[in-house]
């Protein structure tokens, strides 16, 4: 193998391949590596022989086998997982992230594109300009992505036809005119044959512009990250001993030095900075991209998750704001449902309480939902659980991106892009009251707690919580109930039985239910609650021992035949649409605090097993 000798100081660029399946993001980065001469030749000739099992170009070596590492992308002809290669000429160093077409794989190329400072989208000769190539554009604009290269591939099958080029050319301008990139540069290729992709080709006399990497190596997109604010999100508090106390992480933006003041971005605390410290000694100054450990000289708390910034820019406080979303899972976004969000090094609680519109991303046109489907966008309003410092993604990548993880999965569901907070909720504050939950418990001799009774409709919810709330009242303790019926008469009363209107309707219920145990009340609950993420955010409501799930586990067999409402007829006949059991999943509890199995049983013996785990409690009944 021979290399290029570089010089030590070259530019490092990253940028990624992205655009729609199949039109040859693998085969250019494989053209590229094997130009630029990086390709060892036991590596070369493996893929010779993988061109020939797996491989789509005859005789031909498949170059795109040199990316296509997995075995199942090789099956398939597809790109899955990201995938990272280095390559350099004599005039730049280049980190290339081939991210996949397939909308069923978005998710990876949202992770490629959001450490890229250019993006070459591909688009074939053959197709044109498609729904992934758009939808790819879009997320780069979100992702802060402003140098596009338009590289249409595989020329050679439309026989290098310039109006072919021009005609895909003006369609993606066409489309990108509202997406805010600063260039958008245009270059016909094949990457299988090399067509103006490392060497000017001789049969498109037509084209004078670049080849792809000579505009690749003189692009500037250069941004100076050491010019803005100061940031500094603390990654882990260094204690090896007595005597020390640092913040360890990475600058995300700005200079700093010993001396210079600073505050807690959260909490505003001030002092200065005492040392900067590396382990190859102390520093007399660091700026963004530097990881450091920074000691301040006063004993101020500072952990993990905590940013430190300058006093004079320091960034919004709130725990409301609005924002970008990419929904990266299979099930569906449903707004006031519990999720978790990893912001900078902050792990918190977070919903999102509405969507203000969604993006048609062939159109960029903007559309009321209820709901985001998997690689869907919308513009959101978001709801964190404390307090979080946020710069504008447009300003700040480090502290403006956040991603959303599914509470019981871990899936990474969705990520996002801050676009400013929400000043409502920086004018809202708790009033705290002499008379507390403790004092109004103690008043009536209680303690104060929900019992969250959930099953099918039909179960036996409600009759078995009347006798539990009767035997209750008896011995003096004070209760209200909350029924899924009752409710929608007043409280719900606009809501339907839609995915997104149970979620809502769980959601008031659980706040309602918080604020009666906070007036020292027992509150007996009974909704289908079909979502195990829904009864999850009621109990994250409440302190601990707040909370007792009761599962009334009744055969679906055993509530159609009961069908006391006459709902599962209209169910099976189709009248009702959204049904649980029939037309809408039910969600089981996994470990509820109590499973009460009703087949051959009384109403009464089951609210019984319900009144044993009371009195066990230490609650009189």
């Amino acid at each position: 193998m021979t290399q290029h000798r570089a010089p030590e100081n070259r530019e490092l660029l990253r940028f990624l391949t992205c655009g729609s399946v199949d039109d040859g993001k693998s085969t250019l980065i494989g053209r590229l590596l094997f130009d630029s001469q990086l390709i060892f030749e036991d590596t070369l000739a493996a893929i010779t022989r993988d061109s020939r099992k797996h491989g789509t170009t005859g005789e031909d070596i498949d170059l795109a086998l040199l990316v296509d590492g997995l075995e199942a992308e090789r099956q398939q002809g597809i790109t899955i997982d990201v995938a990272y290669r280095f390559f350099q000429t004599p005039r730049r160093a280049f980190i290339v992230a081939d991210t996949p077409g397939h909308e069923q794989y978005t998710r990876n190329m949202a992770t490629g594109a959001s450490g890229a400072s250019l993006a070459v989208i591909l688009i074939d000769a053959r197709k044109g300009v498609l729904t992934q190539t758009r939808r790819h554009s879009y997320i780069c604009s979100l992702l802060g992505i402003r140098d596009i290269v338009v590289a249409v591939n595989k020329i050679d099958l439309v026989k290098f036809d310039q109006d072919t080029f021009d005609r895909i050319v003006g369609d993606y301008v066409t489309f990108a005119s509202e997406l805010g990139f600063r260039s958008i540069v245009p270059v016909p290729i094949s990457a299988r044959f090399g067509d103006n992709v490392t060497a000017r080709s001789g049969n498109m006399p037509w084209y004078h512009g670049p080849t792809l990497i000579e505009h690749l190596e003189q692009v500037d997109v250069a941004q100076d990250l050491g010019a803005k604010p100061f940031r500094f999100p603390v990654q882990w508090v260094n204690r090896p001993n007595l005597d020390f106390r640092g913040f360890a992480g990475t600058i995300a933006s700005g200079r700093v030095a010993p001396g210079d003041q600073v505050v807690v971005a959260a909490s505003g605390k001030a002092s200065r900075i005492a040392r900067i410290v590396t382990a190859d000694g102390d520093l007399p100054a660091a700026e963004a991209g530097q990881a450091v450990t920074i000691t301040l000289e006063d004993e101020v708390d500072v952990a993990r998750g905590d940013i430190l910034v300058r006093p004079a820019e320091r960034p919004p406080v709130a725990d409301q704001f609005a924002g970008h979303l990419l929904w990266m899972d299979e099930e569906a976004m449903l707004p006031g449902r519990g999720y978790l969000m990893r912001i900078g090094n902050i792990w918190t609680p977070c919903s999102i309480t509405s969507i203000r519109h969604r993006v048609d991303v062939n159109t960029l046109e903007e559309h009321a939902a209820r709901r985001l489907s998997l690689n869907e966008i919308g513009f959101c309003n978001f709801s964190a659980g404390q307090p979080i410092p946020l710069d504008a993604y447009a300003d700040n990548r480090a502290t403006g991106a956040f991603i959303l993880v599914d509470r019981f999965t871990n899936r990474t569901a969705g990520a996002g892009m801050v676009a400013f907070p929400l000043r409502r909720a920086s004018n809202i504050h708790h009033e705290h009251f002499t008379v507390d939950k403790a004092a109004r418990a103690a008043l009536v001799g209680n303690r104060p707690m929900v019992l969250w009774f959930t099953g099918l409709s039909g179960s036996g919810k409600s009759t078995i919580a009347n006798i539990v709330e009767q035997a209750l009242h008896k011995a003096g303790r004070a209760t209200y109930s909350l029924d899924g019926d009752n409710v929608r008469h007043g409280l719900c009363r606009d809501l339907g039985f839609t995915a997104a209107d149970r979620v809502e309707n769980i959601r008031r219920v659980g706040e309602v239910a918080k604020l009666f145990v906070d007036a020292g009340m027992i509150v007996l609950c009974s909704f289908i609650s079909p979502f195990q993420a829904e009864r999850r955010m009621v109990r994250d409501l409440l302190g601990p021992g707040e909370f007792t799930e009761v599962f009334v586990d009744t055969p679906i067999e055993a509530c159609i035949a009961r069908d006391p409402k006459g709902l599962y007829a209209k169910a099976q006949a189709g009248q009702i649409q959204n049904f649980t059991g029939i037309s809408s999943p039910y969600e089981p509890p996994e470990n509820p605090e109590l499973h009460v199995l009703t087949a051959g049983r009384t109403p009464e013996e089951c609210a019984a097993e319900v009144l044993d785990r009371l009195r066990g409690a230490g609650i009189a009944c």
